[in-house]
């Protein structure tokens, strides 16, 4: 008997013992269509008949959620059989299970007309119908008579957008019906996998019926606004008009529609201020599902209709609930890079801002006084009189132009939002290879008033001639070179780079001073090692490390990876950090768990990477071999961040005992990583070049600083110090806040210029006053 027919029984058998259900759970020997098979089973036992099933139960709905299962007719079959059951006894019951294996069938799909207009019928005396698009689906199956019944009953009291929607979906092919039925929604706050809506978007009938409903709706809020229609606080539309709406704007977004810009001008407004003096909103509802479709599918044109919005709308706790949703958006668009690099130019010209720096330059007059906003790295706000800068605001300008002040805050703090967003959009556009047509990049990029200065300071490939790049840095290249505007252009990436070419652009960075936007010339590259081609499926490159838990849970959220917390509660000793690479097409898991509290602070243990390529729909795990190495080296990037920033090793005043001192012992002075040998390479160069060069020297994985007191060792990935001759430990704590940035850096990396403080601090050891400081030093010198 095998695999499958071992847990077809354990399904099935009520007389299983535990011992059978508990063995035999290596879910991948069994094939994609015995999957299939197992899951209608797995999904017909109740959960209630005992608690033997639970592990083959759960193994095979994990198997499900990371493959996608193949199912024979007897199965699809056997799947509407099992729904009938549970919306008889249970109430209600998964329509898109059915839907999904009628369309991963491995044959010709079975009749199932009977069990549909059963659950149909079952489904229509409920007084809330779920799954309405699915139920249309369902419907179309069990014919005409059936189908018309259920139209009539959707469209029943929802207004004349959605019965648009149900009738449009309704006039669909069955092939087309069901996969609508993927981007139903549970509830308002809950929104599919982006798949999902993609299968919605590429339907003709369903893209028209988004425009279409798009602008009825604005067409609504116009005649709020002229009086046409009677204003009530948030009730311009109903809850399955907001719905509704969101899907097709979530639609139209992911196709970057041409005419959506022009509608956001007449939609948001119109559903964020009352055509009264009141401060309640025509549609609240509909506000907040407009930036969760922008958390969705963001473009930079509704980010700015939502903040513009932002600042006009009336109602006190809205504009706090906007910040904080748009933080998402902005993470969202970051990663939407096919978007995320349409700049507008919000009045801005490109001007010389002393030397050959050329960057963005905006100027508003306010009576005598002119207001000068300029963007090199950030932007910034500055007043001038007769030409002559001032130090601060005038107190006329403040006095008399209160709103044009306000306006121009607002404009610095959205131009700096949008320059963040650039550059986390370009730098995750290493992951999907992103390139752009030349002609484009010249005037929208390297050209731009707001983006010039930033774009130019990094490495760029151009593609010359068919598969001949030539790397360039806008910079320090007064001409570029000349190509036809069809020609692609990409970032440059030291991966794809001979260590000559990425140690010449290294040295060229440092002599030229110039500081890059993110790490590009610096940046660390992982590739494959021996170790992780035996393991196959995972790398324990990062595995075993002891970390401060918070800390990396918050830096997974600035990185843009999902976690759920850990804590002690049911399931939560283990999670697996996850971020989706690739424009959706791969998925890193990081798996990590609790290991222990220290006096109060939450630790927990790292250990394996995997990774995983989308394939039908559903995640499926790939050899790390198959990884794209530039996905690879990204990936392994971050979770190196992960480590290196929280690790106790880093920790320079960890003192408890057990089992962390030792591992805190291990790491504190361990071979440097990746990260940590790119620190080498920038001491390398920058050593010569500082008032201390003559006490200072590299060996290994350490800076040797001499004193005159004693001679330090300081280690280049911790920044921990050792002393000679006996190597005993020196805790320096470092002060909070930045360096004075008085050592110029070609990027910006918080360790090294730890690092550096404390190479000052003990070359000069004689000038030290801090006791605590002075009693190590002296107690064994």
């Amino acid at each position: 008997m095998n695999l499958a027919a071992r847990l077809l029984r354990a399904l099935t058998d009520p007389d299983v013992t535990r011992d059978d259900a508990d063995r035999h759970l290596d879910l991948s020997q069994v094939s994609d269509e015995e999957l299939g098979s197992l899951f209608v089973a797995a999904y017909r036992r109740d959960t209630s008949a005992g608690t033997a099933l639970s592990t083959v139960r759960s193994s095979i709905l994990e198997a499900v959620r990371e493959r996608q299962p193949r199912y024979t007719p007897d199965a699809c079959r056997s799947m509407f059989d099992v729904l009938v059951e549970e919306c008889r006894e249970h109430g209600w019951a998964d329509l898109t299970l059915g839907l999904g294996a009628l369309d991963h069938c491995t044959a010709p799909a079975p009749d199932v007309s009977e069990q549909a207009r059963t659950l149909v019928g079952l489904w229509l005396e409920k007084e809330r119908l779920r799954q309405p698009y699915a139920l249309l689906a369902v419907a179309g199956l069990a014919g005409g008579g059936t189908l018309r019944a259920a139209v009539e009953r959707l469209s029943r009291d929802v207004g004349p957008i959605v019965a648009d929607e149900i009738a449009v979906i309704a006039g669909l092919p069955p092939a087309e019906q069901a996969p609508l039925s993927d981007i139903d929604r549970g509830h308002p706050y809950a929104s599919p996998v982006a798949h999902a809506w993609r299968r919605s978007a590429g339907n003709p009938a369903y893209v028209a019926f988004a425009r279409r409903a798009l602008e009825a709706a604005a067409d609504r809020t116009d005649a709020i606004k002229a009086g046409e229609i009677p204003y009530r606080a948030d009730k311009a539309f109903t809850d399955r008009e907001v719905t509704a709406l969101g899907q097709a704007l979530r639609v139209a977004l992911l196709r970057d529609e041409l005419w959506l810009p022009d509608l956001f001008d007449r939609l948001l407004p119109g559903i964020c201020l009352a055509p009264t003096a009141a401060r309640t909103l025509p549609s609240q509802a509909l506000l907040y599902e407009v930036v969760r479709a922008a958390q969705d599918f963001p473009t930079p044109e509704l980010v700015t209709a939502i903040r513009t919005v932002r600042r006009t709308v009336r109602h006190a706790g809205v504009p706090k609930q906007l910040d904080k949703m748009l933080k998402k958006v902005d993470a969202a668009l970051a990663e939407r890079t096919d978007v995320a690099l349409r700049l507008p130019r919000l009045g801005f010209e490109t001007a010389s801002l002393g030397g050959t720096t050329a960057g963005g330059v905006l100027r508003r007059q306010a009576g005598d006084y002119e207001a000068v906003v300029t963007v090199t790295e950030t932007a910034t706000l500055t007043w001038e009189k007769d030409s002559r800068p001032l130090r601060s605001l005038p107190a006329p300008v403040r006095r008399d132009h209160t709103a044009l002040v306000r306006e121009l805050r607002d404009l610095v703090k959205r131009v700096n939002a949008q320059l963040a967003t650039l550059l986390r959009a370009l730098e995750g556009g290493y992951t999907v290879d992103a390139a752009h047509r030349y002609g484009w990049w010249r005037t929208e990029l390297a050209g731009h008033p707001l983006a010039r200065t930033l774009v130019r300071r990094l490495i760029w490939e151009i593609e010359v001639a068919p598969g001949e790049w030539r790397a360039v840095l806008p910079e320090t290249d007064e001409h570029l070179p000349d190509a036809p505007d069809e020609a692609l252009v990409r970032l440059w990436h030291p991966l794809r780079s001979a260590p000559d070419a990425v140690r010449a652009w290294r040295d060229l960075l440092t002599e030229r001073r110039i500081r890059q936007p993110f790490k590009q010339a610096f940046r660390e590259i992982y590739r494959l090692t021996p170790a992780e081609e035996r393991t196959r499926v995972y790398s324990n490159r990062f595995a075993a490390h002891i970390v401060h838990y918070r800390t990396m849970f918050a830096l997974f959220r600035s990185r843009r990876w999902k976690s759920d917390l850990l804590g002690p509660w049911d399931g939560g000793e283990f999670d697996q950090a996850q971020r989706i690479l690739a424009a959706g097409q791969w998925r890193v898991r990081f798996f990590h768990s609790l290991a222990d509290w220290a006096g109060g602070d939450e630790l927990a243990s790292t250990d394996q990477v995997r990774f995983d390529r989308r394939a039908e729909g559903a995640w499926q795990e790939t050899p790390l071999a198959d990884v794209p190495p530039l996905v690879f080296s990204e990936a392994m990037r971050d979770v190196d961040l992960f480590v290196g920033v929280t690790s106790i090793a880093a920790d320079p005043d960890w003192t408890d005992g057990g089992p962390e001192r030792t591992y805190w012992e291990r790491a504190s002075f361990a071979e440097l990583t990746e990260s940590a040998e790119a620190r080498r390479d920038v001491l390398e160069r920058i050593l010569p070049r500082l008032k201390i060069a003559d006490r200072c020297t590299l060996d290994g994985r350490f800076l040797i600083v001499r004193g005159d007191l004693r001679t330090y060792k300081i280690h280049l990935g911790s920044a921990n110090i050792l002393m000679a001759p006996d190597d005993s430990y020196l805790c320096i704590v470092p002060a909070r806040g930045k360096g004075d940035g008085k050592v110029f850096l070609p990027f910006e990396d918080e360790r090294l210029s730890l690092i550096l403080s404390k190479a000052f601090l003990l070359a000069a050891d004689t000038d030290i006053t801090d006791e605590t400081i002075l009693m190590q030093i002296k107690r064994g010198a």
